[in-house]
């Protein structure tokens, strides 16, 4: 049987185990440790003089001239009372460099007018100018750009070189995007050595250079630019490897809709110790039979450290600041093709991260989760469905800290989720039990009616929450949008019978001589108790789930991340513990007060009983989700995620404990529920063993 999707494009990793094989990659890695050797000896010697060194006063700036034969300078900002390099231009690249092999600097001119201006050196030096690049590319390499290779390969990999670099690769994408010419399509020696400057600035001798260039989305520019010039690459053969460098790979196959089976592989090394990570790409047979009969191309372009210089550039940046978990994946796909599925696996494969699988947003200049859903995360891969578009082309997944998961707060949740259960069970026995003895009045009733639904809220509550820790998020998300909804549902049901429950009380407060029909009180209490968590339960997945963000993506409960559709129960439940709170501060101010007459005592000891059990409710209650809050920080303390965990799965034993062993009316009308009970089986016991009933048993 064959399976629903058919596999398009597959970047795989094959461990080499021919020789020939291991030997071309052991020359490759040994090969450019003798360049980072050689990058690293040349950058000692780039030592500045000690003008911005020693201690400061912030804020303070300081700036210094580059080394000898680099134009720039170095910007120093005071932090901490010492200085820190901030900015550095210093670059030894120019128009001169690039065409000093064919001997070509006469005859172009550095301060000719030129289509594409840079500058790498900022506001206050003047602009360095790439003069007329194209007309140098066109005269001597027009057809590989070799000319230019050696000058950015010998370079240094200093924070202006690299800036350079980028302005560099970029003009010449750009410029390809209007020019007409014989030469504008991009052939596979251009792609070849186009890569070759790239992979020069990528090296991980170049990462933390990155950091000190002033213009902060180079890196984007320089993503967008190889995905830009790979656009224009003409793919000859099934599937071919064009760039095939340390630090990027691009190859390349045709497809069309009747493609049954073409591959290429990407073997891309994180480091040199490391094995070779895979990536995969499918494309649903759908989306594959929307393609033209004319035949496709698909490109791929990996980068096993662009995720590295993305987080030293964007460190503090919330939306950069996780760490990417595999290869950056560059596509360039037909238009016709909106969706894929990618299989990437992971560098880091401990069981104590959380994977998130993201699209680069080329306009925002960040990840974004929202083009991605994450269908499978297992061990060492993750699955990811992307739609793919003009601002969304490359993908990856983010790797983020677990929540605390020690097996002591499983234990603690699931056996206090199940004393809970027992204890809601037993509180409303009990109160059909002694139902008809203890609502003697308006108000008792209306408590227990409170009571029972509390109870039953949140009994229906903890059920749901036991099957959705069961569901599988991933196999079946419209399940878990059902979990969820009856989950949010009936936990908001729980705190409005609260809020009901409060405004009970200050009803019973302040109204003494006019009573609200029961009738009228109970249609009040369903509408607050049902009706408005109904009403905010519809309209939040309604809202969130069209861009299927209403679940989270690793469990069954409202999505935080993407829509923040946790509000929708976080806000109404903290709302009505601080009502209650208040309720609770009312009634201890006016029970100070003397009564006003003996006929009102009776009222007036049910409203105390029920503030009582209001009083111990409510702060556990806010005590919970004030913990609960407290947990959602980074670095929070295993102790305040094990209290969370104990009041939270507890609270059906508190509602029984509180709401009714500790009602001395309930236990009285236990007693006598008992007592008659006795009473009746004694009285049958007697009956039983009378000398009339004996008589009549022997006449039988």
């Amino acid at each position: 049987m064959k399976p629903p999707v058919t596999i398009v494009c597959c970047l795989v990793l094959f461990l080499t185990v021919e020789c020939s094989q291991f030997k071309s990659k052991t020359h490759r890695k040994d090969r450019n440790e003798l360049q980072m050797s050689s990058w690293k000896h040349k950058l000692s010697r780039m030592q500045v003089s000690d003008k911005c060194d020693g201690f400061c006063t912030p804020p303070s700036n300081c700036s210094q001239s580059c080394p000898l034969d680099f134009r720039g300078e170095i910007v120093f900002t005071c932090n901490q009372d010492k200085w820190q390099k901030t900015i550095e231009t210093c670059t030894s690249l120019s128009v001169d460099t690039l065409f000093q092999g064919p001997n070509t600097a006469a005859s172009l001119s550095v301060a000719s007018s030129s289509v594409f201006p840079m500058n790498l050196i900022g506001s206050k030096l003047p602009p360095v100018r790439i003069g007329n690049v194209f007309q140098g590319i066109h005269k001597y390499c027009p057809v590989d750009y070799v000319c230019i290779v050696d000058a950015v390969k010998s370079s240094e990999v200093t924070s202006g070189n690299i800036a350079f670099v980028v302005e560099l690769l970029k003009n010449i994408s750009a410029g390809l995007q209007t020019y007409n010419g014989p030469h504008g399509n991009v052939t596979r020696e251009k792609m070849k050595n186009y890569g070759k400057m790239a992979n020069h600035i990528l090296s991980k001798a170049a990462i933390s250079n990155w950091a000190f260039i002033p213009n902060k989305n180079a890196s984007s520019d320089l993503l967008q630019s190889v995905n830009s010039f790979a656009k224009k690459l003409q793919v000859q053969g099934e599937s071919e490897s064009i760039v095939n460098e340390l630090f990027i790979q691009t190859k390349g196959a045709r497809i069309h809709h009747n493609t049954s089976k073409n591959s290429f592989n990407l073997s891309m090394p994180m480091d040199n110790d490391t094995e070779d990570v895979l990536v995969l790409i499918e494309i649903p047979r759908q989306a594959l039979h929307k393609l033209p009969p004319n035949a496709s191309q698909a490109i791929g372009t990996a980068f096993p450290t662009l995720g590295a210089i993305l987080k030293e550039v964007h460190g503090p940046d919330v939306n950069l600041s996780k760490p990417i978990n595999s290869l950056i994946l560059s596509l360039v796909l037909p238009e016709d093709l909106k969706e894929i599925m990618l299989t990437f696996e992971k560098i880091n494969k401990s069981q104590s991260t959380v994977s998130h699988c993201v699209g680069w947003h080329s306009e925002r200049r960040q990840w974004d989760e929202s083009p991605c859903r994450m269908v499978l995360d297992s061990k060492g891969t993750v699955n990811c469905h992307c739609n793919y578009n003009r601002t969304v082309m490359s993908f990856s997944i983010l790797m983020s800290s677990k929540p605390v998961r020690d097996k002591v707060l499983n234990y603690i949740t699931f056996i206090g989720i199940s004393v809970s259960i027992f204890s809601l069970v037993l509180c409303l026995v009990v109160e059909a039990v002694v139902w008809s003895r203890v609502v003697v009045t308006e108000i008792s009733y209306m408590r227990h009616v409170c009571i029972v639904n509390i109870a039953v809220s949140l009994l229906t509550a903890n059920v749901w929450f036991i099957i959705g820790s069961s569901a599988n998020v991933q196999e079946d998300h419209k399940w878990c949008v059902a979990v969820t909804f009856f989950s949010h549902f009936f936990f908001l049901s729980l705190f409005f019978w609260m809020l009901f429950k409060g405004l009970l009380i200050v009803y019973g407060i302040l109204i003494v001589f006019r009573r609200m029909m029961t009738s009228r009180m109970m249609a009040i209490g369903f509408v607050v108790g049902y009706g408005c968590p109904l009403v905010i339960a519809v309209i939040t997945v309604t809202v969130t789930e069209m861009g299927e963000g209403y679940t989270r993506k690793d469990a069954c409960w409202l999505n935080w991340n993407q829509t923040k559709a946790l509000l929708a129960f976080a806000i109404p439940a903290l709302a009505i513990v601080a009502v209650n709170f208040l309720v609770v501060l009312a009634v201890a101010i006016n029970t100070q007060r003397p009564l006003m007459g003996s006929s009102k005592s009776q009222d007036m000891a049910i409203i105390i009983r029920i503030s009582k059990n209001v009083a111990i409710l409510t702060p556990l209650l806010g005590l919970t989700w004030g913990f609960g809050l407290v947990t959602l920080l980074e670095g929070t303390h295993l102790v305040f995620h094990i209290i969370f965990a104990l009041l939270n799965a507890f609270q059906g034993f508190f509602i029984l404990l509180f709401g009714t062993v500790m009602d001395h009316k309930i236990r009285d009308a236990l007693r006598m529920r008992v007592s008659s009970l006795k009473g009746k089986s004694r009285a049958a016991e007697k009956a039983s063993l009378s000398p009339a009933n004996g008589s009549k048993v022997l006449n039988r």
